[in-house]
C-alpha cells in the first residue's frame, strides 16, 4: 500500500462514518511513521488497512466500514485496496498505546485525521500475533535500521502477558535485529 492509498482509505472511512478521525492499526499503520518508498516491500505489500472507528462501543461502525469499503466491496473492486473495520481489542497492544498514536492529516485525507499506531506498539502487536506474515513484517522492519531494538524491548515490558511469552518475543526481537 502507498501513502496515497492509505489517504484514500482514511478519507473514505471518515466520510462513511461522518467522523473527522479514525485509527489505523495493523501492518499499514507503519505508513504513518515512514513513507512507502522508505520501507521494504514486505512491509507495504498489503492491500488492506485495519481501521478502528473512534467511539464504537457496539462495533457497528466497524461493521459499516467492512460493508462499505471492505473486502469484496465495490470500493475494493474499483481501487484494489480495502479497509477492514476492527475494534480497539482486535490487536494486543502495550499499555498506553493510545497516548502514542501519531496524527496524520494531509491534503489527500480531506479533513479526516488518521491516527496511526506508534511503530513500536505496532511491532509488539505483530510479535504477539505470532503469524508467519507478522514474522516477515517484523524481520523486514528490524533490517531497515529505522527502529531501536532497546526501545522495542522496553515497549515489550508494557504488554499484559506471561513471562514466558515476553521471553519468547524477546528472543525473536534479538534474532530479528541480528543480536543473538
Amino acid at each position: 500500500m502507498t501513502r496515497d492509498e492509505i489517504e484514500h482509505i482514511i478519507r473514505a472511512a471518515g466520510a462513511i462514518l461522518n467522523d473527522a478521525a479514525v485509527i489505523v492499526v495493523g501492518s499499514q499503520a507503519i505508513l504513518g511513521f515512514a513513507s512507502d518508498d522508505a520501507l521494504p516491500a514486505e512491509v507495504t505489500m498489503s492491500v488492506e488497512a485495519d481501521i478502528v472507528p473512534f467511539h464504537d462501543p457496539d462495533e457497528r461502525k466497524a461493521d459499516l466500514i467492512d460493508g462499505t469499503i471492505g473486502e469484496g466491496s465495490l470500493f475494493h473492486d474499483n481501487f484494489h485496496i480495502y479497509a477492514q473495520g476492527v475494534s480497539r481489542h482486535t490487536s494486543r497492544l502495550p499499555r498506553g498505546w493510545e497516548s502514542r498514536l501519531i496524527p496524520w492529516a494531509t491534503e489527500g485525507t480531506m479533513g479526516v485525521t488518521g491516527w496511526f499506531l506508534d511503530p513500536y506498539d505496532l511491532l509488539i502487536a505483530k510479535y504477539l500475533a505470532n503469524r508467519s506474515k507478522d514474522h516477515a513484517f517484523c524481520q523486514a522492519m528490524a533490517h531497515t535500521g529505522l527502529l531501536d531494538m532497546r526501545q522495542l524491548l522496553e515497549r515489550l515490558e508494557e504488554v499484559d502477558g506471561t513471562e514466558d511469552e515476553r521471553h519468547q518475543i524477546n528472543q525473536r526481537i534479538h534474532r530479528d535485529f541480528g543480536m543473538e
